[in-house]
């Protein structure tokens, strides 16, 4: 591909009922290139006003308008067509994608494919709404109905921007609810370029809406707005507890994926090539701003030694630089706010533990918030940096003795989304992956993720699930319905 960026629009308004609307104050807010730190467009940035224009537009659509009324096969004709229209913009999507968030062309083009197959799974699961009957003892027929939870507010986070806004669409639209999307405000450029795309393939007006702002703004407002029924977060712990305090106070249902420091497990029997580029892939993929990154290198102390150096030389090949060239492996974190945070830990790390490679800025490149791929090690489990999650290219290895103390160490943790063992003896991957508390395991591999796998974690990484058919029992409630077959009046008196 060449430099040649493709053009953004200067400025981009909120999607409401159908319609490109300004925010009502006229406020917008600047979005950036973090590999140039050039402005590359203007967002509406929306208010409390705003949330409620966006909130009962929803709530008519849903409550009075043709959706309610669409059949289970129409609306998954409408999600087909809609991944049809991403999958035939994909190219400029994946651009986009790159430049706004700065993750490499490549990566951002495999994450524009598994939006259009995140949309044709729930169009394919929109008909497979099953209820059930049930063998009451009394002459009467009882039995369940599934129906759509109502309006939803989807608040999403900046490391896989139209990814995670599918990941919450999709099932969403799939079950037959209406959605107000608020995109994270670093990078809401690619779900604004697809706002459009709703109305051409036929979704009627307010039953998708995308409003962007602040989360202290926007997406409180939402959060708090008696007329949202469900409320789903992907994001970190911090805000997911606030979120949690204020959708209380109406009792909105939530489902929070929030964040993660996974353990990668790796024992001496593992096949070692395969090991090595795990370990640095489960943690530099997408410079590490990744939620179920493998952060927590634990390695069985007979091979700690080696595989520390392995990691360190092979990390010596990951290149960094401009998103939208090819052979980019790693590009800058997504904004300021961000480098300044991974940058604190890397000076944490210096004074807790040892440095194999990186902890800095990498000389060879000018503007952009880049950081250097970076491997602490000797790293101790109780260390901030072992313990607290930095979303960033920062890997801490820990060795360990034996069996139960990966267990343990790996356990210590107040997080619990995700984790990975390697070894090739069957029996003991398996206890492993009885023994760890973690939403999902992997065994020989580290980040595959699938639409038709549930995604979520344990402890304070979240509640509920995303993807797969739990995915969609999330924007789902369930009606109990009872019928007298019986014509004996009820003698209650």
């Amino acid at each position: 591909m060449s430099s040649s960026p493709t053009v953004i629009a200067k400025t981009y308004k909120n999607f409401v009922n159908g319609q490109w609307v300004a925010a009502a104050d006229g406020k917008t807010f600047p979005v950036y290139d973090p590999s140039t730190e050039e402005v590359i467009a203007h967002v509406a940035a929306a208010s409390a006003a705003d949330v409620d224009h966006a909130v009962k537009s929803a709530r008519a659509a849903f409550d009075s308008g043709p959706w309610p009324s669409t059949t289970a096969q129409d609306r998954g004709r409408l999600l087909y067509k809609l991944a049809e229209k991403i999958r035939q913009n994909a190219g400029a999507l994946a651009e986009i994608e790159a430049r706004n968030s700065g993750k490499p062309i490549v990566e951002a083009e495999y994450d524009i494919a598994d939006v259009s197959t995140c949309f044709e799974y729930y169009a394919g699961l929109a008909n497979k709404v099953l209820g059930h009957v049930n063998p009451v003892p009394a002459n009467a027929l009882s039995f369940t109905l599934r129906e759509p939870m109502g309006v939803a507010a989807q608040i999403i986070p900046w490391n896989y921007p139209l990814l995670m806004a599918a990941w919450k669409l999709a099932p969403a639209l799939a079950a037959g609810c209406t959605c107000i999307l608020k995109p994270a405000e670093q990078t809401p450029l690619t779900a604004l370029e697809i706002a459009g795309y709703f109305e051409e393939v036929g979704f009627p007006p307010g039953v998708v809406n995308i409003v962007n702002g602040l989360g202290e703004t926007a997406g409180a407002a939402l959060v708090a707005h008696p007329g949202v029924d469900k409320v789903a977060f992907t994001g970190s712990a911090a805000v997911g507890k606030i979120i949690v305090k204020s959708a209380a106070d109406t009792l909105k249902r939530v489902t929070l994926e929030l964040g993660g420091k996974s353990p990668n497990i790796f024992f001496p029997d593992a096949d070692w090539e395969a090991a090595v580029d795990g370990a640095l892939f489960g943690v530099f993929i997408n410079q590490g701003e990744v939620c179920s990154a493998g952060s927590r290198i634990l390695v069985e102390k007979s091979i700690y030694s080696k595989f520390v150096e392995s990691m360190t030389e092979k990390a010596k090949r990951i290149k960094l630089g401009a998103p939208l060239e090819r052979e980019t492996k790693m590009g800058p974190l997504v904004s300021k706010e961000q480098y300044d945070r991974v940058s604190s830990y890397l000076e944490i790390g210096k004074k807790e533990a040892k440095v194999a490679i990186g902890g800095g800025r990498p000389k060879q490149l000018g503007k952009g918030y880049y950081v250097e791929p970076t491997i602490f090690y000797d790293v101790k489990n109780s260390d901030r940096i072992a313990r607290e999650e930095i979303f960033g290219p920062v890997a801490s290895v820990i060795p360990f003795d034996g069996e139960s103390e990966a267990i343990r160490i790996a356990n210590d943790t107040p997080y619990g989304l995700a984790a990975a063992v390697w070894t090739r003896d069957i029996y003991k991957a398996f206890r492993v992956v009885k023994s760890l508390r973690a939403g999902i395991i992997w065994v020989n591999h580290m980040q595959p993720t699938y639409v038709e796998a549930p995604w979520g974690g344990y402890k304070q990484s979240g509640f509920g699930r995303e993807l797969g058919p739990m995915g969609l029992e999330e924007y789902l409630e369930t009606k109990q319905v009872f019928v007298n077959l019986d014509e004996t009046p009820i003698a209650w008196y």
